[in-house]
Protein backbone atom coordinates (compact mmCIF):
# COMPACT_ATOMS: atom_id res chain seq x y z
CA UNK A 1 0.00 0.00 0.00
CA UNK A 2 2.99 2.35 0.97
CA UNK A 3 4.59 1.57 -2.11
CA UNK A 4 1.25 3.23 -4.36
CA UNK A 5 1.37 5.88 -2.08
CA UNK A 6 4.63 6.97 -2.26
CA UNK A 7 4.20 6.18 -6.35
CA UNK A 8 1.20 9.19 -5.87
CA UNK A 9 3.89 11.70 -4.24
CA UNK A 10 6.06 11.13 -7.54
CA UNK A 11 3.71 11.43 -9.54
CA UNK A 12 2.51 14.83 -7.36
CA UNK A 13 6.52 15.86 -7.69
CA UNK A 14 6.23 15.51 -11.82
CA UNK A 15 2.80 17.57 -12.00
CA UNK A 16 4.63 20.46 -10.60
CA UNK A 17 7.86 19.86 -12.45
CA UNK A 18 10.10 18.93 -10.40
CA UNK A 19 12.33 15.30 -11.06
CA UNK A 20 11.64 12.59 -8.54
CA UNK A 21 15.23 11.03 -8.84
CA UNK A 22 16.83 14.24 -7.67
CA UNK A 23 19.13 13.88 -5.08
CA UNK A 24 16.99 16.17 -2.53
CA UNK A 25 13.86 14.56 -3.64
CA UNK A 26 15.14 10.82 -3.63
CA UNK A 27 13.32 9.54 -0.28
CA UNK A 28 10.35 12.34 -0.18
CA UNK A 29 7.91 10.20 -1.17
CA UNK A 30 8.41 8.02 1.89
CA UNK A 31 8.70 10.58 4.13
CA UNK A 32 5.18 12.46 2.72
CA UNK A 33 4.03 8.99 3.56
CA UNK A 34 4.93 8.75 6.78
CA UNK A 35 4.06 12.63 7.66
CA UNK A 36 0.19 12.09 6.20
CA UNK A 37 0.03 9.17 7.81
CA UNK A 38 0.44 10.89 10.92
CA UNK A 39 -1.07 14.45 10.19
CA UNK A 40 -4.55 12.30 9.06
CA UNK A 41 -4.15 10.00 11.54
CA UNK A 42 -7.69 10.15 13.01
CA UNK A 43 -9.54 10.70 9.31
CA UNK A 44 -12.76 8.41 9.26
CA UNK A 45 -13.04 7.76 12.96
CA UNK A 46 -16.69 8.80 13.95
CA UNK A 47 -15.94 9.19 17.46
CA UNK A 48 -13.65 10.47 19.87
CA UNK A 49 -13.44 7.48 22.10
CA UNK A 50 -9.96 8.22 24.32
CA UNK A 51 -11.74 9.62 27.71
CA UNK A 52 -12.92 8.52 30.77
CA UNK A 53 -16.22 10.53 32.90
CA UNK A 54 -16.04 11.41 36.40
CA UNK A 55 -19.48 12.12 38.64
CA UNK A 56 -19.79 14.95 40.26
CA UNK A 57 -21.36 17.21 42.59
CA UNK A 58 -20.39 20.78 42.02
CA UNK A 59 -21.75 24.48 41.47
CA UNK A 60 -18.65 25.03 38.77
CA UNK A 61 -20.31 27.39 36.91
CA UNK A 62 -17.55 26.69 34.00
CA UNK A 63 -14.31 24.69 33.29
CA UNK A 64 -12.44 26.20 30.74
CA UNK A 65 -9.43 25.30 29.34
CA UNK A 66 -7.56 27.81 27.17
CA UNK A 67 -4.56 27.85 24.72
CA UNK A 68 -5.09 24.50 23.69
CA UNK A 69 -2.58 24.17 20.22
CA UNK A 70 -3.83 22.53 17.21
CA UNK A 71 -2.39 21.88 13.72
CA UNK A 72 -4.68 21.09 11.27
CA UNK A 73 -5.05 20.65 7.11
CA UNK A 74 -7.47 23.24 4.93
CA UNK A 75 -9.84 20.70 2.99
CA UNK A 76 -9.96 23.03 0.08
CA UNK A 77 -6.33 22.97 -0.50
CA UNK A 78 -4.70 21.03 1.51
CA UNK A 79 -3.02 23.48 3.71
CA UNK A 80 -1.79 23.79 6.86
CA UNK A 81 -3.84 25.85 9.20
CA UNK A 82 -3.04 25.98 12.72
CA UNK A 83 -3.56 28.11 16.07
CA UNK A 84 -5.27 27.72 19.83
CA UNK A 85 -8.77 26.35 21.18
CA UNK A 86 -10.71 27.34 23.65
CA UNK A 87 -13.27 24.73 25.41
CA UNK A 88 -15.84 25.90 27.95
CA UNK A 89 -18.06 23.78 29.85
CA UNK A 90 -20.72 24.05 32.34
CA UNK A 91 -20.82 20.55 34.12
CA UNK A 92 -24.28 18.59 34.95
CA UNK A 93 -23.30 15.03 36.64
CA UNK A 94 -20.00 14.54 34.83
CA UNK A 95 -16.63 16.39 33.51
CA UNK A 96 -13.86 14.86 31.98
CA UNK A 97 -10.31 14.66 32.68
CA UNK A 98 -8.78 17.90 31.51
CA UNK A 99 -5.65 16.28 29.58
CA UNK A 100 -8.89 14.55 27.42
CA UNK A 101 -9.50 17.81 26.60
CA UNK A 102 -6.99 18.34 24.42
CA UNK A 103 -6.61 15.00 23.11
CA UNK A 104 -10.27 15.52 21.59
CA UNK A 105 -9.11 18.75 19.75
CA UNK A 106 -6.46 16.70 18.07
CA UNK A 107 -8.12 14.02 17.28
CA UNK A 108 -11.00 16.44 15.57
CA UNK A 109 -7.77 18.33 13.89
CA UNK A 110 -6.38 15.03 12.09
CA UNK A 111 -8.28 14.96 9.13
CA UNK A 112 -8.68 17.60 6.44
CA UNK A 113 -11.02 20.57 8.09
CA UNK A 114 -12.94 24.08 7.29
CA UNK A 115 -11.95 25.78 10.72
CA UNK A 116 -15.95 26.34 11.06
CA UNK A 117 -16.68 22.82 10.85
CA UNK A 118 -13.91 21.72 12.80
CA UNK A 119 -15.32 23.90 15.76
CA UNK A 120 -18.27 22.46 15.61
CA UNK A 121 -16.98 19.01 15.32
CA UNK A 122 -15.29 19.62 18.74
CA UNK A 123 -18.66 21.15 20.46
CA UNK A 124 -20.66 18.15 18.97
CA UNK A 125 -17.97 15.73 20.18
CA UNK A 126 -18.27 17.48 24.05
CA UNK A 127 -21.66 17.78 23.98
CA UNK A 128 -22.22 13.63 22.88
CA UNK A 129 -19.72 13.01 25.69
CA UNK A 130 -20.69 15.18 28.61
CA UNK A 131 -23.94 16.10 28.28
CA UNK A 132 -23.18 19.16 30.11
CA UNK A 133 -25.62 22.48 30.81
CA UNK A 134 -23.24 24.90 28.13
CA UNK A 135 -20.40 24.03 25.77
CA UNK A 136 -18.08 26.43 24.32
CA UNK A 137 -15.74 26.14 22.03
CA UNK A 138 -13.58 28.95 20.38
CA UNK A 139 -10.71 28.60 18.03
CA UNK A 140 -8.42 31.43 16.47
CA UNK A 141 -5.84 30.15 13.16
CA UNK A 142 -3.74 31.21 10.72
CA UNK A 143 -4.40 29.92 7.49
CA UNK A 144 -1.48 28.94 4.84
CA UNK A 145 -4.32 29.03 1.95
CA UNK A 146 -4.60 32.57 2.84
CA UNK A 147 -1.38 33.55 3.51
CA UNK A 148 1.09 31.29 1.14
CA UNK A 149 -1.66 32.00 -2.01
CA UNK A 150 -4.14 33.68 -2.79
CA UNK A 151 -5.09 36.54 -1.15
CA UNK A 152 -1.13 36.35 0.59
CA UNK A 153 -1.82 37.91 3.43
CA UNK A 154 0.85 36.94 6.12
CA UNK A 155 -0.32 37.03 9.80
CA UNK A 156 -4.28 37.19 9.02
CA UNK A 157 -5.77 35.35 11.92
CA UNK A 158 -9.39 33.71 11.44
CA UNK A 159 -11.82 33.19 14.49
CA UNK A 160 -14.76 31.20 15.39
CA UNK A 161 -16.80 30.10 18.12
CA UNK A 162 -19.96 27.58 18.72
CA UNK A 163 -22.34 27.81 22.29
CA UNK A 164 -24.53 25.71 22.82
CA UNK A 165 -26.87 25.52 26.13
CA UNK A 166 -26.43 27.70 28.80
CA UNK A 167 -23.61 29.13 27.31
CA UNK A 168 -25.59 30.34 24.59
CA UNK A 169 -28.66 31.14 26.43
CA UNK A 170 -26.88 32.80 29.68
CA UNK A 171 -25.40 36.23 28.06
CA UNK A 172 -23.84 36.87 31.46
CA UNK A 173 -21.99 32.93 30.98
CA UNK A 174 -21.32 33.63 27.52
CA UNK A 175 -19.47 37.30 28.36
CA UNK A 176 -17.91 35.22 30.71
CA UNK A 177 -16.63 32.48 28.04
CA UNK A 178 -15.12 35.61 25.62
CA UNK A 179 -13.55 37.05 28.40
CA UNK A 180 -11.77 33.86 28.92
CA UNK A 181 -11.09 33.74 25.27
CA UNK A 182 -9.57 37.44 24.98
Amino acid sequence: MNEMKEAAVRQFLLAIGDDPQRAGLVDTPGRVVKANAEIFAHTGEKHFANYKLFDVDTDAEMVVLADIPFYSMCEHHLLPFFGTATIAYQPKQHVIGLSKLPRLVEWAARRPNMQEELTTLIADELERILGAEGIGVHLSARHMCMEMRGINQPGTTTTSYVTRGSLKTDHGLRREFMEQVN
